[in-house]
């Protein structure tokens, strides 16, 4: 009897695994097809054959500069971006034990922020201009970067100490997310006081979620943290699978609780600080991609981390989309559109109270 239940649990578990890879493999197709759609329109129109024809280089050279100095960096930008910001709220939501935790609402992309202003107004590392496809030119990518990781370092450290506190609920946690996000808030204000207005309005335009301030220079640098960052989360998937049943079972199965906490928000908070420093704070994507691939596939981390990556990068895609064609020929900031879509499921979640 006990060899005929293992028979079948192991075939149980076969068929599981085989749904999770299909529906890993349909996210994965969806994305494909909205990349190419993303390429497509937009204020200047373009076919099918003048899109391929270009990708070949092929075509006119007006397509050309479309498609490889506008079009694609910023299709790719928001790919990588998305799937930066998915993988990082499904780990900050395990390493916390909570469903409302994303970069966003616990205040690590407003730390970001701020870090990336300082550098602006304090450093000179940027400055506006009313030429050319972008409105800030940065000259100093790294010091921004340095700085909005220090930034957001600053939210995680008083995160993962507010949490090691016994009796802090998940409400709790956001409360906290959102007293930092004032507080980061009220420091770029303050420093905004004293800058020229030139640096005010470098600052006002960084704050926008924007997929085009990207480049491909801004797109590499996206990309090599991101490849860093999965890299470690896939190769502690397991470790965060223990991590839902508790501190005391994890620890049971040989799992450091503490170094999974602080590495996980570690290489999360670095990660959301790269994407903040080059695109600007982008709300919700954190939140809403993991809890869609849970509905799907369940919790286990070794489809979850993956697949919210992947559906990240599909939801700020085609957030983009609409940003681009809603009002065109104007372009609203993709933040803008990320937060339309997250508060509904923030309220959603936050009433109905679940639990990762």
């Amino acid at each position: 009897m006990s060899d005929r239940v293992l028979h079948l649990s192991a075939v149980e578990y076969e068929k599981s695994v085989k749904k999770r890879t299909l529906a890993g493999l349909f996210l994965l197709g969806f994305l494909v097809l909205l990349t190419i759609y993303s390429l497509k329109v937009g204020s200047y129109n373009l076919t099918y054959l003048d899109l391929f024809s270009a990708l070949w280089g092929d075509g006119s050279e007006t397509i050309r500069h479309v498609l490889w100095d506008i079009r694609l960096p910023r299709m790719v930008a928001a790919v990588i971006a998305g799937a930066g910001l998915g993988v990082a709220g499904a780990v900050m939501q395990n390493v916390l034990r909570n469903p409302l935790a994303s970069p966003f609402t616990i205040g690590v992309s407003q730390g970001a922020a701020f870090g990336a202003a300082f550098a602006i107004i304090v450093f000179g590392a940027g400055q506006t201009h009313s030429s050319g496809v972008e409105g800030v030119t940065v000259h100093s990518p790294y010091i921004i970067v340095l700085c909005a990781f220090c930034g957001s370092l600053i939210s995680v450290t008083f995160i993962l100490l507010l949490s090691a506190l016994r009796k802090v609920t998940p409400e709790a946690l956001i409360l906290a997310g959102v007293a930092l996000s004032a507080f980061f808030g009220a420091l770029t204000m303050f420093i905004q006081y004293f800058a020229s207005d030139i640096q005010v309005a470098a600052t006002v335009f960084w704050t926008f979620g924007d997929i085009g301030k990207a480049g491909w220079r801004e797109n590499g640098l996206i990309l090599g943290a991101l490849v860093v960052a999965m890299s470690y989360f896939i190769l502690n998937s397991w470790n965060y699978n223990a991590l839902q049943w508790g501190d005391e079972s994890a620890k049971g199965l040989g799992v450091s609780v503490k170094s999974m906490r602080i590495g996980g928000m570690l290489m999360s908070s670095l990660l959301v600080s790269i994407i903040t420093a080059f695109l600007g704070i982008i709300g919700f994507i954190g939140l809403i991609a993991p809890h869609i691939i849970r509905l799907i596939i369940g919790n286990d981390h070794r489809f979850l981390i993956p697949y919210s990556a992947i559906f990240g990068g599909f939801l700020l895609l085609f957030s983009d989309i609409l940003a681009r064609t809603l009002l065109s020929p104007a372009v609203i900031p993709v933040g803008i559109i990320t937060s339309f879509m997250g508060a509904p499921m923030f309220i959603y979640i936050l009433i109905k109270g679940k639990r990762v």
